[in-house]
């Protein structure tokens, strides 16, 4: 692993953090907020009515952190990391040979045929995961992080997102470049930053092709445990003609039942074995594969010559250009090399890669081309009926078990970029377990684990096991891969400052390949090619109808917050009695409208109040030592406090570590003992977490879209996610809901 946070530090490291970060406060005490702003640093500006404020450059100054050096592996740790990839990373191009050829449908293929079959399968396997993936795309890491939540967070980090029509809520606070996982922005300004920062339109569009990228993502979840593990059992009907599709079907909702079911235990129970099993597999396609060229069609190799992918053009005309999508299958799993490019490093993954994987294939494909310029009537099984008899049984069980290797990889990956959306507030939050104590990126979700499981069965069955499932796969990889590449060249321009000839060049070879396979799949939507962009429009249904309904709560807060001379008449007319309270809320400014409403309602304050907003932001960790920044409000006994979080990170503490971590911190901007002697009080009186549950409403001046956003599908939202507080390790004896509508 290349970059990780260090376990936390001991109490009294945070400690020396917090006392940096607030040494300069003056000795008055005021109400101010913490201005968003653009440039330098975060400053905290006088309150409304222009009296007695201070001005500080506090977190910048503060939190600017000692970077540590990045880890150095030597060749042999490179070389077992690269091995420990196999089953993490690779399980899903590694069984591609399983279904690539038998997807085509060509009846009675010639030689000229399939050597142009060929070509097309090694030069795409060469540009793109080669190329584009291994030697491109990897470089395109947030510390170590990667995939398209990656790609995003790095341009958030080196542009000025204004937050205005964005579906992705935007904070942003100067302090956050001093951050240890914020990249570093370069002093030359190209002229695309300056365009893009100027551009609201240009920045939606790039977050909603980030929403469209994670939600097709979703989509090869449900569609890669379908196709993988048919097709390693579809071989089994070669052994008796009794069996039918029938039972094949039949066995493979079977073992995807049991995979899904086995998701709660968690991947750490079985991932010991997952690259033992990459690895046989590998050696045996690669020795079949060499052993089918020998026997069958030794100069089959000369495929790589490009002019047989015009001879196949040629000949086929419309036909060939109909299977052109297909082609796809073989590179299904590429983007995985990026995305999981956070378990390991970028040497290990290109390692592993050139040197036994991308050999592998090539092997695998050359082989099962040979077998087949020989025996052209066994294309639709190709990879079962060109293993050698003695042989079928041991690949049958490795290709099996590959094919749940693979299938764990996606199911894994849509935990995790759930995860990470609800982190960024673009999704309703869910149930997150965490399956391994050791690696806190092992999670869980049973909701999204049974959404799949009942879509990968409706796949199967709805498909019979038939070629639609492949051209379903191609769809959704294909999409995948075209928005990587329209991300990458912007990461290109603006963060790695590439000529703009080399960037263009690459943004013209990438699309126009990647292009005429998505135009060759869209004659492939009636036929199956629509189950990706269903899947795709449900879940981004849900993102963008919740993150309305989220946006417009907070502008309904954000102009409806109590002024300061309210708050302070509030306060001060208000019996206070002992202990702390905790109000959670989004504001990072002002005072929320619920404080209002919950003093109307209970009549009384504590002495200490806090009020705290936890924030995510686009870094993948957030230290410990970076957790907490405060403020000190009027009056006396009210502080404001920003919990902060990176998207890869976990909310660990529980109630009582964080008002413990709370008031320790406090106490570090305390002005004198009487401060102290006040919060150490209210600590032994007790906490009181208070949390608003806001019901939207739209009213008839918006027009009647609008309207069933916000009162039917983000209401139903509400009601059947899971709330802020669930996720939150508060005992319910210490929270206190109050309901409030909010009419918009």
């Amino acid at each position: 692993m290349e970059h990780r946070a260090p376990p936390p530090p001991p109490d009294d490291v945070i400690v020396q953090v917090n006392a940096a970060a607030v040494a300069a406060v003056d000795e008055r005490s005021s109400t101010s907020q913490i201005e968003e702003v653009g440039d330098d640093d975060v400053k905290f500006v006088v309150g409304a009515d222009g009296g007695g404020g201070l001005t500080r450059r506090t977190f910048s100054e503060s939190y600017r952190m000692r970077h540590r050096n990045p880890l150095e592996f030597t060749s042999w740790q490179v070389a077992l990391l690269g091995y420990q990839s196999l089953g993490v990373v690779y399980g899903d191009i590694g069984t591609s040979p399983l279904y690539t050829f038998s997807s085509f449908t060509l009846p009675d293929p010639s030689k000229d045929d399939l050597l142009g079959i060929l070509s097309l399968i090694l030069w795409t396997l060469t540009l793109v995961s080669l190329v584009k993936y291994v030697f491109i795309v990897l470089h395109a890491d947030d510390h170590g992080e990667g995939g398209t939540f990656a790609l995003y967070s790095l341009l958030r980090q080196h542009v000025n997102f204004t937050g205005k029509t964005m579906p992705v809520p935007v904070t942003r606070l100067a302090s956050d470049a001093n951050l240890k996982f914020h990249s570093k922005k370069s002093s030359l300004q190209p002229r695309m930053l300056k365009f893009l920062e100027g551009s609201v339109i240009a920045q939606a569009v790039i977050t909603y092709l980030v929403l469209i990228g994670t939600c097709m993502v979703m989509g090869d979840g449900a569609l890669t445990p379908s196709i993988s593990v048919l097709s390693a059992v579809q071989g089994i009907q070669s052994r008796s003609s009794r069996i039918t599709q029938g039972h094949v079907i039949l066995l493979c909702v079977i073992i995807l039942v049991f995979l899904f079911l086995y998701q709660r235990y968690g991947t750490n129970k079985v991932s010991f074995t997952f690259s033992p099993i990459m690895l046989v597999w590998f050696v045996l396609i690669a020795s079949i594969g060499l052993y089918n060229m020998i026997k069958y069609y030794p100069p089959v190799l000369k495929a790589i010559s490009p002019h047989y992918i015009y001879l196949f053009f040629a000949k086929n005309k419309t036909a060939g250009w109909e299977q052109l999508g297909t082609v796809v299958l073989c590179i299904t799993g590429a983007e995985a090399m990026f995305a999981d490019l956070g378990h390991f490093n970028k040497k290990s993954i290109q390692m592993a890669y050139s040197c036994l994987v991308y050999p592998s294939l090539i092997l695998a494909y050359a082989g099962q081309a040979a077998f087949l310029i020989k025996n052209p009537s066994k294309l639709s099984t190709t990879f079962y009926s060109s293993i050698p008899e003695p042989l079928f049984w041991p690949v049958f069980i490795v290709a099996t078990l590959s094919a749940i290797v693979a299938s764990q990889a996606l199911i894994s990956a849509s935990f995790s970029i759930i995860k990470q959306s609800i982190a960024l507030g673009c999704f309703p939050r869910v149930t997150m377990k965490h399956t391994s104590k050791k690696y806190e990126g092992q999670v869980y979700s049973p909701e999204i684990n049974y959404f799949l499981m009942i879509a990968c069965i409706l796949i199967t069955v709805g498909f019979k096991g038939g070629p639609e499932i492949g051209q379903a796969y191609g769809v959704a990889v294909i999409w995948v891969m075209l928005i990587t590449t329209h991300l990458i060249t912007v990461v290109m321009v603006i963060i790695w400052q590439t000529n703009i000839a080399l960037a263009g060049s690459f943004y013209v070879v990438y699309t126009v390949i990647e292009g005429l396979f998505t135009i060759s799949l869209l004659y492939k939507i009636a036929q199956g090619g629509w189950v990706p962009f269903a899947i795709t429009a449900f879940f981004l249904i849900i993102t963008l109808s919740w993150t309305y309904g989220r946006s417009k709560k907070n502008e309904y807060e954000t102009d409806n917050l109590m002024d300061r001379q309210e708050f302070i008449r509030t306060v001060t007319m208000s019996n206070r009695v002992p202990g702390i309270c905790i109000f959670c809320t989004d504001l990072m400014n002002g005072i929320p409208p619920i404080v209002r409403h919950y003093v109307q309602h209970m009549g009384c304050l504590r002495e200490l109040m806090v009020f705290v907003t936890v924030r995510y932001l686009p870094v993948t960790s957030v230290l410990p030592e970076e957790r907490f920044l405060f403020d000190r409000l009027e009056p006396f006994g009210v502080y404001r406090c920003i919990v902060q979080y990176g998207y890869m990170d976990n909310q660990n503490m529980e109630d009582d570590e964080y008002v413990v971590s709370i008031i320790a911190a406090l106490k570090e901007i305390a002005q004198n003992a009487n401060e102290v002697a006040m919060m150490d009080s209210a600590l032994a009186n007790g906490s009181t977490f208070v949390f608003g549950r806001v019901i939207l409403k739209m009213g008839v001046k918006h027009n009647c879209f609008k309207r069933f956003i916000i009162n039917n599908l983000y209401r139903f939202l509400q009601k059947n996610f899971r709330s802020n507080l669930s996720s939150l390790k508060i005992a319910p004896s210490k929270t206190l809901q109050i309901g409030i509508q909010y009419e918009i």
